[in-house]
Order: C-alpha cells, then structure tokens, then sequence
C-alpha cells in the first residue's frame, strides 16, 4: 500500500469536500425540518450531521496515520483513529436517545408536522447529493487504495436509504397520517444507534488485537517458500491497511545463518504480496527439528 505524503493528502482533499457537502445537506434539512415541525426530517438530519463528524474523524485519524513510528510509538499512532471512533460511537447513541425522547412527546403533544413542495425537494436534492458523495468517494477510495474512503463510501450510501424512507413518510403525513413522522424518526434513531455499536464492536476488537487475517491462509503462503520446513505461532493485528504479522519459520537446521536470513526475507516479500495493507512482518527462524520443544 501507498504511504507517501502525496497519497494522504489526495486522500484529506477528498475528505474535505465531502465534509462540506455533508455538513450543507445536514443544515438543510435540519433548519427546514425545524420551520415545519417535521421531526423525521430532523432526525435525519442529524444523521447527516453525523457524518460529517466521522468525516473529521477520517481527517485526524489519516493525519495520525502518517506520522511515522517514533520512540514512544514504535508501532505507530493508528489507535488514535480507533479510540476517536468510539467516542463519536458514544455521541451516536446520545443523539438516537434524543430522538426517542422527542418522538415519544410527539406521540404525546399529537402535533401536526407541515409538509410543503419544498419539503419534498430538499430531501429529494440531499439524495442526490448523497448519491454523488457515494460514487465520488467510492471512485477515489479505489483509485488511492484508501480504506477510508471505501468505508465511508458504503456508509454513505445507506443513508440514501434513510432519508427514502423520510420522504414515505413526508407523502403519508401530507396523505393525513401524521403519527408515521415520529414513527419514521424512531427507525432512524435505529439507524444510528445501530451504526454506532458497529463502530463500537469493531474499534474493540482492533484494540484488543482480535486477528485481523487466517493463520491458515498465511502457513499456506509461508511453506510455499523454498526452504520453509514449516511454521507455527503465527499472529496477527491492527486495522484493515495496518497489519502486523509474526510467525516462527523452520528451516533445515544445518542451513546457513546468511541463507535463513534469505528465506524470511523471502517469506516477508511473499506475504506482502499475498496481502493487503501489511505493515510489518516479523519472522523468527529456527531449526526444523527443535521447533516445538
């Protein structure tokens, strides 16, 4: 994978511009969701708004990312990212208990939201523009091999889903059934609160180094190489595009000390080559028939 300077900061310019355009669509129909008293419009856009955040999310963590190992990180500062992850998870769950809170004194008040033509086009223009983000993220993640980007690209995409279903319930109220706009704002608390024990999970097993790829696949890759008697012991961790890897190789053991340093140097290119995103690889040789005493 691509680490130069050059590459995060393409990867930070994208970044940027789809902040921006999250943050419009997420004023929009926040402020207008506000004047017609549409609480499902509201809610979604606090989802919106939400993604915005894990936007500035994605900009600190890809600034962390490329400030190399130092001596108080000799494994580098991609953790930081994870531990941002899940504060804003924490938020999410905040913001999907407020939307609860409101939708149940809707249910109670029996309020009537106001639909209007314009109602129907600003989430009709926010899809769009949501459609947009998701191709343009999704053609620059491949592009720069960014996991970030291809991630938040998927993210984007199911809340084009989202605000489909605000705008069922935008034609249903204006059909004179308003109970379905706080309703529809509970699915969307849903939503959010589902995303954020997502986060939660998976930022947890990156910090408790859960195995981030098959020992299988990697012994099956190592005893390809000429000279590998075997291996065991073999470990994984970290985040998808920043993985650690270390195994203990056999060899012959009367192979010499300069030819074994060749086989784990060979053993290091062949798994970097196989997967994606390795850091490091981390090879102990020792001898075939003491390897498991």
């Amino acid at each position: 994978m691509d680490t130069t300077p050059s590459r995060f900061r393409k990867i930070q310019r994208v970044m940027w511009y789809v902040l921006f355009l999250n943050l419009g669509v997420a004023a929009a129909k926040i402020i207008y969701g506000m004047y017609t008293n549409v609480l499902s419009m509201q809610s979604d856009g606090y989802h919106s708004l939400f993604d915005g955040i894990s936007n500035v999310i994605g900009l600190i963590g890809i600034q962390i990312a490329s400030k190399p190992p130092d001596e108080e990180h000799p494994y580098g500062h991609r953790k930081f990212e994870t531990l941002a992850a899940i504060f804003i998870a924490f938020i999410l769950g905040v913001v999907a208990f407020e939307i609860v809170r409101s939708a149940i004194e809707r249910f109670g008040n029996g309020a009537n939201p106001e639909v209007t033509t314009f109602s129907f086009m600003i989430m009709l223009s926010t899809m769009g523009v949501n459609y947009a983000v998701t191709t343009y993220e999704r053609r620059k993640g491949k592009e720069l091999q960014s996991e970030v980007l291809l991630a938040d690209a998927a993210h984007t995409k199911s809340d084009i889903y989202v605000s489909l279903s605000v705008l069922l319930g935008l034609v249903a109220i204006n059909a004179g059934y308003p109970l379905v706009d706080p309703i529809i704002s509970v699915l969307v608390a849903v939503v959010i609160l589902r995303a954020g024990v997502e986060i939660i999970f998976s930022s947890a097993s990156i910090l408790c180094d859960h195995s981030s790829i098959d020992p299988a696949q990697i012994a099956d890759v190592v005893c390809r190489v000429e000279g590998v008697r075997g291996c065991h012991n073999i470990r994984t961790r970290g985040p998808q595009g920043c993985v650690y890897v270390d195994m203990h190789v056999e060899v012959d053991p009367g192979m010499p000390t300069y030819k074994s340093h060749t086989v784990a140097h060979i053993v290091q290119y062949r798994i970097k080559e196989r997967f994606e995103g390795i850091q490091e690889v981390l090879v102990h040789i020792e001898p075939a028939e003491n390897s498991h005493t």
